[in-house]
């Protein structure tokens, strides 16, 4: 495992466990099971089922040999924050007795809860994942939290054990809206799996809260089960279960006598010889395919044409049918989500880098990411409590996240194609957020500057990973209608001389006048982005257009936003109303002629140099003079970081506090604007991963994996969820930029179109993915040459050549395609 939480950080923590566009029910610290966001929709703090009736948990009952029985649930002692309420504490099954110590450890997406009691004569682990398989879409969406109890017998005698799962039927329900109507348990085996399927007769078949569940299990003995608990007042039906269970862990069932959401309750039973382990493992699977549109049309709001589905139901009839066809792959979906896992963490990378990159691929298994029937991929920026936070896949945030591209390539051109060829008009503006269906993907119809050239670029890096040439040829027309937008009258560039300066709507949510650093490093990567491109597909007269006004701005922005510690926003206003295109204009508020409301101005913002970390993920080389990005970033070093902050002044949201260290927005270490750009006190992870990663490129290493470990160092457990790192809403995409440390520190880059791998000349181990295939790469050096060993795990690679570089290249004497078995190696001389 790569981190473990003691007793004192497990309060916050919350693995979410699903797939990839299914939603996730969370791995309390404690052993829990918490945050059912499984029906379409998130639902922070949801636990389904009633305070004295039954909500969900599993327990465990143990009898030594001539010894007394002891049952407890598998779960970890209560933080004392759910101690305290009305009527006493509200935690879910609060007053079941629980194991004396508990611990967590993950290294997502496992997840593993130690239990000990000195009165319980078992020793429990619980190790709960769902597949994670880079690459492989499909295996890492299944609708499942695979949940396996590891028993060991530390005695001399023989212990008699079962573990038991409960589940209310709360089909119908999401947490906020439905309820439960005439639900129905039935008991099922078949060859592979035996389990309790979870449905409704009569939860409107058309409604969002429409599906069903499945409690299952491998086992194939020692099985016992309850359809329903007994309908009962008070706590009586709870009591009934405790004291049946409690006798000899066994079941005996219960009529459900017209109860709207019966419990569920499966167990196992086995025996434990001196010294043995054994382990049960029980699979929970959903299905809930009515998926609404985040954007419902005025006249039939909820209705027919609002409803988009979901893909992973179309791969199954039912929970049951998922389970059914998970359980046969599980060993292979396993062995698979080890080997990325092992791989990955046993790299020679920090560890707090490995940390930050993994665990925010979670947020591609949150409610903040769907795929619709079709197979496209969107996403929200991040989930509120009960609701999607910022529709659209919306671009300026989008842009940042790296993990999609490098783990799952398919997933991230579907979101080109959606970008070019459904959320863009004739005339080359690109709606930054889509609405859904796809036949309203235009009626948003606003442009953002930092969205659109973030795209272009993105084009650039997804064909150069995946090596399509198909893919550049069919987007490569609406990119140059993308950028040729920016030159219309009273656009970003109108005077076209490679310098962003009109209305600039962008990721602070509001419009920037004048040239600034964070659009105009974005413009150049797109500019350098479309030029390569055009060459590559013979369009010199685009390419040579793209070139010249590359040229013109690079030099423009050193020479006239560099102050000699950073760039800054040079504010130009418009003359009148009139000079701002209305295609650009959003509209947040605030002046705009004279002297605008909310300008960065002066100040040193946080991820002024985006544009660059893109640029050098994508190897276009550097946008302005390396002199002045290596300054930038050391004055965002100097003037941005706050440790601790108890002293820091902040008007907004508050995702950093106290003792506390992290990097501001933005900080003027000169004249500050009267009323700045709305978040310039605050502290977003997102953007401090920016900033940091640019300083690994830089070589600046001590500041930049600070800087990561002062993010990790909040998202402790304690305080916060490791899981979610929030911005506007929780498992917000934009942390996923944290991937591309792993990029900046191996110096790893791949182009599927010239067959070509590149990493830093490092010693060492380090994990690569092009998002197609992935692996590891050895390098060891000696006096004068470099052995190279690399290691395909998974997928297949195509490769002529690998560069270490500064160093030297390897030629294979043709082009090769790698495969998962032998590593290659190979010697590159000096």
């Amino acid at each position: 495992m790569l981190k473990t939480y003691d007793c004192d950080h497990l309060a916050r923590i919350a693995l979410p466990l699903g797939g990839i566009g299914t939603g996730t029910v969370s791995l309390g610290g404690r052993g829990d099971l918490r945050d059912w966001e499984i029906v379409n929709r998130p639902a922070k703090g949801f636990i389904p089922g009633e305070r004295f009736s039954g909500k969900p948990f599993f327990a465990l009952w143990s009898k030594p040999k001539g010894g007394e029985a002891v049952t407890r649930a598998l779960e970890g002692p209560l933080d004392l924050s759910l101690y305290e309420g009305a009527s006493g504490s509200d935690s879910a099954n609060h007053g079941l007795p629980r194991f004396a110590d508990c611990s967590f450890a993950a290294a997502y997406p496992l997840g593993q809860v130690q239990l000990s009691d000195p009165h319980v004569p078992v020793r429990v682990r619980l190790e709960a994942f769902n597949p994670l398989v880079p690459t492989d879409a499909d295996a890492s969406g299944l609708p499942v939290a695979v949940l396996r109890y590891h028993l060991h017998n530390p005695t001399q005698n023989k212990i008699d054990v079962a573990v038991c799962g409960s589940l209310p039927n709360f089909v119908g329900s999401d947490g906020t809206e439905g309820a439960a109507d005439k639900n129905r348990n039935r008991f099922r085996q078949r060859k592979n799996i035996s389990g309790l399927f979870l449905d409704s007769r009569d939860v409107d078949q058309r409604s969002a809260q429409w599906g069903s569940l499945a409690l299952s299990t491998t086992a194939r003995s020692g099985l016992s089960a309850r359809t329903a608990w007994l309908k009962a007042g008070w706590g009586t039906s709870l009591l009934d279960f405790w004291d049946d269970f409690s006798h000899d862990g066994q079941l005996e069932n219960r009529r459900s006598d017209g109860q709207d959401a019966p419990m569920a309750s499966l167990a196992v039973s086995t025996a434990l010889s001196p010294g043995q382990s054994k382990t049960i493992t029980f699979l929970l699977t959903w299905h809930f395919p009515n998926r609404m549109t985040w954007t419902p049309g005025k006249d039939d709001c909820c209705g027919d044409e609002d409803l988009i589905g979901n893909y992973y139901t179309t791969q199954f009839s039912d929970a049951w049918d998922a389970a059914a066809k998970i359980a046969p792959q599980l060993n292979r979906l396993e062995k698979q989500t080890l080997s990325f896992v092992s791989a990955f963490c046993q790299s020679d990378l920090p560890h707090e880098v490995k940390e930050s990159a993994l665990a925010n691929l979670s947020t591609l298994r949150s409610q903040t990411c769907f795929r619709t029937p079709d197979g496209h991929f969107f996403g929200w920026e991040g989930c509120g409590d009960d609701s999607g936070c910022c529709l659209g896949s919306c671009t300026h945030v989008w842009n940042y996240e790296q993990a999609t591209a490098f783990l799952f390539g398919d997933l991230s051109r579907s979101m080109r194609e959606i970008e070019f060829l459904h959320a863009m008009r004739a005339d080359g503006m690109m709606s930054f957020r889509v609405y859904l269906p796809l036949s309203r993907a235009l009626d948003f119809d606003k442009a953002a500057a930092d969205g659109q050239m973030g795209c272009i670029v993105k084009v650039f890096r997804d064909w150069q990973l995946s090596g399509d040439d198909a893919f550049l040829q069919k987007l490569y027309p609406q990119v140059v209608k993308a950028l040729e937008f920016c030159w219309i009258k009273g656009g970003w560039d109108a005077d076209q001389d490679g310098v962003m300066e009109g209305c600039q709507h962008n990721t602070m949510d509001v419009e920037y006048y004048g040239p600034n650093p964070q659009m105009g490093f974005w413009y150049l990567a797109a500019l350098r982005a479309a030029e390569e491109m055009a060459n590559y597909l013979d369009d010199p007269n685009f390419a040579g257009r793209c070139r010249t006004l590359f040229d013109q701005g690079s030099r423009w922005l050193d020479e006239h936003l560099f102050n000699g510690e950073y760039y800054e926003h040079l504010i130009k206003p418009p003359r009148r109303a009139s000079d701002v295109a209305t295609s650009l204009q959003l509209g947040m508020g605030g002046k705009v002629l004279g002297n605008p409301d909310y300008q960065l101005g002066p100040g040193c913002l946080v991820d002024q140099l985006i544009g660059q970390l893109l640029a050098h993920i994508c190897g276009l080389g550097y946008l302005a003079d390396k002199r002045h990005v290596r300054k930038t970033l050391k004055s965002i070093w100097k003037y941005n970081r706050r440790a601790p902050l108890k002293k820091h002044f902040n008007c907004m949201r508050s995702y950093a506090l106290d003792d506390e260290a992290a990097l501001l927005m933005a900080s003027y270490p000169g004249e500050r604007p009267h009323n700045p750009f709305p978040y310039f006190t605050e502290v977003m992870t997102g953007f401090e991963y920016t900033a940091a990663i640019g300083m690994l490129y830089e070589g600046q290493e001590k500041t930049g994996l600070q800087a990561i470990r002062d993010i990790r160092d909040r998202y402790d457990g304690r305080k916060r969820s490791p899981f979610d790192e929030a911005e506007c809403g929780h498992h917000y995409a934009r942390a996923m930029v944290s991937w591309a440390a792993v990029l900046a520190l191996t110096g790893f880059r791949y182009s599927g179109v010239e067959r070509q791998m590149h990493f830093a000349p490092r010693d060492g181990t380090a994990f690569w993915s092009t998002g197609y295939a992935w692996g590891t790469c050895k390098i060891t050096k000696s006096a004068h040459s470099a052995r190279i060993e690399l290691q395909v795990l998974h997928g297949t690679l195509p490769l002529h050549h690998f560069t270490l570089t500064d160093y030297g290249t390897y030629t294979f004497p043709r082009a090769r395609s790698l495969r998962p078995g032998r590593a290659t190696a190979f010697i590159i001389k000096l």
